[in-house]
């Protein structure tokens, strides 16, 4: 009897361990997948502070769950269920729809820096400050513009993990859904309430904290700026290093192995730092790749007749997220203007030259 509850023992105890290397290799691929996403991801972030300018600082986290709640569920019951199906019965079809985000994320790019070479800004009134039913509005056209984003995550994503059994996929994904999910919104939540941050900071009588409550007030439309330009640079090296792996997949192997011979010259010509300039020389080719090709999509879109009122390439979204305004400034500007709030720089409220006026980073 002791001999079997000891047998029962050891094969629980080996269904424990199975169990717990099946849960590390999960977390280690999901996050090798995430860190393959990280160029979307970053792009993500840069774009959704755009959607809560001019709001009213008690609607700025609540709009950001929403939308938030909305990703969650383009992830997990939109995209991941159409992305194990077609891994599942037609892997084939992953690496053009890689390449279409691909080519959509290059245009998205191209079509920024072509918008800041025209002096091109939108200066609308935010959707968000017009009542209800446009914050509907707003939120459903951010939700919209996740989706294109998510999908992207999710196909990178899941394009590492393509080889492993169909169960661990999903438990993956769903990792990835969450975790890439939590890490943009709450970064997000962070940038929209540091401009409150700074104004509560700026009220306190230490000089100190006075001191960095306009640090932070005055900094913000810089950090959305460098945010921004990040966000663009992202979407061209990862839209172009998408169409290089992927052309090189669907049978054109020459550009692919161009960059490559080349990485590999430089990896093993300097010691020490010789991979990391690798990576550089890799990054700036897929980035070059990405805006010659983000470029032709540009210029065929404004010349086809239904491309010339396409914009910043949102739709809706930019809409409620005008270009070259930022959401944390333009919140302090909206507290400022409405709620009473004295603006604790110094420097007034200006919307043109004053601390998280217009000038800051470009919306998307």
């Amino acid at each position: 009897m002791s001999a079997g509850l000891l047998g029962l023992l050891d094969d629980v105890a080996a269904i424990a361990r199975l169990a717990a290397a099946s849960i590390d290799d999960v977390g280690a691929a999901a996050a090798k997948a995430t860190a393959k996403a990280a160029g979307v991801v970053v792009d993500d972030t840069a774009v959704t502070p755009q959607y809560v300018h001019g709001v009213a600082a008690d609607r700025e986290i609540p709009i950001v769950k929403k939308i938030a709640v909305g990703s969650i569920r383009n992830k997990v019951l939109i995209i991941l269920p159409v992305a194990l199906i077609l891994s599942q019965w037609a892997p084939w079809l992953l690496t053009p729809i890689l390449m279409l985000g691909g080519t959509y994320l290059a245009f998205e790019g191209a079509e920024k820096i072509w918008g800041k070479l025209r002096g091109h800004t939108d200066h609308k009134t935010p959707a968000a400050t017009e009542g209800p039913e446009a914050e509907k509005k707003l939120v459903a056209g951010a939700i919209r513009t996740d989706l294109i984003l998510s999908a992207e995550i999710m196909v990178i994503a899941l394009n590492e993990v393509a080889e492993e059994p169909f169960f661990a996929r999903l438990a993956i994904l769903l990792v990835v859904a969450v975790v890439i999910t939590v890490i943009v919104y709450g970064v997000v939540a962070l940038i929209v309430k540091m401009d409150d941050a700074g104004l509560a900071l700026a009220g306190r009588e230490s000089p100190t904290s006075q001191r960095l409550g306009r640090s932070l007030v005055s900094g913000m439309p810089k950090v959305l700026a460098v945010i921004s330009t990040v966000g663009t640079v992202a979407m061209l090296w990862v839209g172009g290093h998408i169409l290089l792996v992927g052309v090189d997949e669907l049978g054109w192997h020459a550009p692919y192995d161009l960059v490559h011979h080349a990485e590999e010259a430089i990896a093993h010509a300097v010691p020490g730092i010789g991979g990391f300039l690798a990576w550089c020389f890799n990054t700036l080719c897929s980035a070059i790749i990405g805006l010659l090709v983000g470029a032709v999509v540009v210029a065929i879109m404004h010349v086809l007749p239904f491309g010339k009122g396409h914009g910043g390439g949102h739709g809706d979204a930019h809409d409620a997220a005008p270009q070259g305004e930022s959401a944390p400034g333009a919140g302090l500007a909206a507290t400022g203007a409405d709620g009473g709030t004295q603006d604790p720089t110094g420097t007034g409220s200006d919307p043109d030259g004053g601390p998280g006026g217009r000038g800051s980073a470009e919306g998307r």
